[in-house]
């Protein structure tokens, strides 16, 4: 399955000045590439190299290998527009949204990310050093470093491209890897229920509690102090907001990834596959009030379930999606359905037979069940490798960063 692991370079000045000023050749050749793609209506990449080639090369000095990457990518820009016309993500033809779209070439930012292959960028790991080339001349030792996890997993997996990528100065390599996976495992003993919250972001059928209460404190936190920061509405809160936005970003991937790893390690220690609720389309199925829908709409759940559905398939573990409906309200034990059981946000007292019990761990428990009762009815977990994505402003195709698409279930409806 593809990975990619992201490494930090450590240069030099002189070696950041040369890394920086190839990012802006490469970008202001895409862009001017793009120019020509738009006016001649050329998209595919070997008729638009014969108009772009040899200008790219003697105008912004790039090599061979950097020119047809840099035409490749306008291609795929243009692809990822063209996806998401048809997805209806940028509106209906005609709206405003739309024409802003189709109406003129697309810019490349001048810090986006530039794909590099084994001809331009050579890896040294046991000296954790990179040869790699830029505008001037090939730029040699140059150190990285990253977790000990991640050098393993690139020593041992590396294959394909590597993104250049430049972020508040920070220089990164993001390196395909084509990891192995283990078998997958047929015949688990029962399943490890996940039950997803606001409250609670994750709860599982053993009874155990993820990012719950502590870390709503800190969202709610800083959910205030941007509100603060959008009103003042400067330059200066503009930056402020965007550096938080970012750093946000981070922490809930971070705890994201913390969750699917262990949720992971759990069920294949035990023999378990994992059982996730199908959240498809939640947000336009519920209506909420305004002061909820930040809470509700605040936490990445897909991501969650990506991130443990490749972590899963790299394992070997099962993974089941079944349906959401009434699973908060159903009994664990008995199967009764009331809405008047779910007596609190915390807790569950069933109104026939008198169970009492955390209302996420109940949940979680008829998400286990029905999981179960689908894997013995025939149900497969498939879990297909993640999609190429391409960056439509950004620059080069984005590869998913240790993630995978979601796991889905080829079962009969309950």
């Amino acid at each position: 399955m593809k990975l990619v692991v992201q490494v930090k370079l450590l240069p030099t000045t002189a070696q950041a000045a040369a890394l920086e000023a190839t990012l802006r050749a490469c970008n202001e050749a895409a862009s001017w590439a793009s120019e020509v793609a738009f006016e001649n209506d050329v998209k595919n990449n070997f008729a638009l190299r014969k108009l772009t080639y040899n200008q790219a090369k003697a105008r912004w000095q790039l090599g061979s290998q950097a020119a047809q990457h840099v035409i490749k990518k306008t291609c795929n820009a243009y692809a990822t527009l063209r996806a998401n016309l048809r997805a209806g993500n940028l509106g209906r033809p005609g709206s405003k949204r739309y024409r802003k779209a189709t109406e003129k070439p697309i810019v490349f930012r001048p810090e986006g990310a530039q794909p590099y292959d084994d001809r331009i960028l050579s890896w040294q790991f046991a000296e954790r050093r990179v040869s790699i080339w830029t505008v001037d001349e090939r730029v040699k030792d140059v150190e990285f470093t990253a977790s000990p996890e991640q050098l393993t997993t690139l020593a041992l997996y590396r294959k394909g491209e590597s993104d250049l990528v430049c972020r508040d100065g920070v220089w990164f390599l993001l390196a395909t890897c084509e990891a192995s996976e283990e078998s997958l495992n047929m015949t688990p003993v029962d399943f490890l229920g996940i039950d997803l919250g606001i409250v609670n972001i994750a709860t599982t059928s053993d009874g155990e509690i993820m990012a719950g209460r502590e870390l709503n404190r800190v969202r709610i936190r800083e959910r205030g102090l941007r509100k603060k920061l959008q009103k003042k509405n400067t330059p200066s809160t503009k930056r402020r907001l965007k550096k938080r936005r970012r750093k946000e970003a981070r922490r809930a991937k971070d705890i994201n990834h913390k969750i699917a790893k262990h949720v992971v390690a759990e069920a294949e220690r035990t023999g378990r596959g994992i059982a996730l609720v199908d959240l498809t389309g939640i947000r336009e199925r519920v209506r909420l009030r305004k002061p909820q829908r930040a809470t509700h709409s605040g936490w990445s759940f897909h991501q969650l379930g990506a991130f443990i559905a490749y972590k899963a398939r790299r394992a070997g573990v099962p993974v089941v999606y079944v349906d959401p409906a009434y699973t908060s309200r159903t009994c664990a034990e008995r199967g009764h359905i009331d809405q008047a059981n779910r007596v609190s946000q915390a807790w569950f007292a069933c109104r026939n037979c008198g169970f009492v019990d955390h209302a996420d761990r109940n949940g979680s428990r008829n998400i286990r069940a029905r999981a179960w009762e689908l894997w013995r009815r025939g149900a497969q977990s498939t879990a297909p490798a993640p999609p190429q994505r391409s960056d439509g402003r950004g620059g080069a195709g984005r590869k998913r960063r240790i993630t995978a698409s979601d796991a889905r279930c080829a079962s009969p409806a309950l």
